[in-house]
């Protein structure tokens, strides 16, 4: 399986609501239950509205797009990081998940994944 680094940093953001999210960006996450509206952007691109926020997160996608019926592949891909003791963010949009690490985990969490078969690019 081919893995995509994505060469930018991330902030996973709590905030009071999505008005100032500049949703141009390349990369932002939202969502929204009925306690909490999260956001993950560039740091720049955190808003001012901002009540919590983690700075410090790198990501990399599972490229290609999955189908709904394959099965375990980020169960795969995050117990292969647990058992490395290395903790994750995951976010998953209709085509894909994308794997978020803390910086100073991420290219140990790439080396484990490499070592396991994973394509790294």
């Amino acid at each position: 399986m081919q893995l995509k680094v994505i060469n930018k940093p991330f902030s996973v953001c709590k905030v009071g609501d999505y008005s100032q999210v500049d949703l141009t960006a390349d990369y932002v996450f939202i969502g929204k239950t009925d306690e909490e509206r999260s956001l993950v952007c560039e740091p720049p691109l955190a808003p001012a509205n901002t009540i919590e926020r983690e700075d410090g997160w790198r990501a990399f996608r599972i490229e290609g797009v999955l189908d709904f019926s394959l099965i375990g592949i980020l169960s795969k891909i995050s117990t292969l990081l647990a058992d490395a003791g290395i903790g994750i963010f995951a976010v998953s949009t209709y085509n894909t998940d994308y794997i978020q690490t803390k910086a100073e985990n991420f290219e140990r969490a790439l080396q484990v994944l490499k070592e396991r078969g994973y394509s790294i690019e």
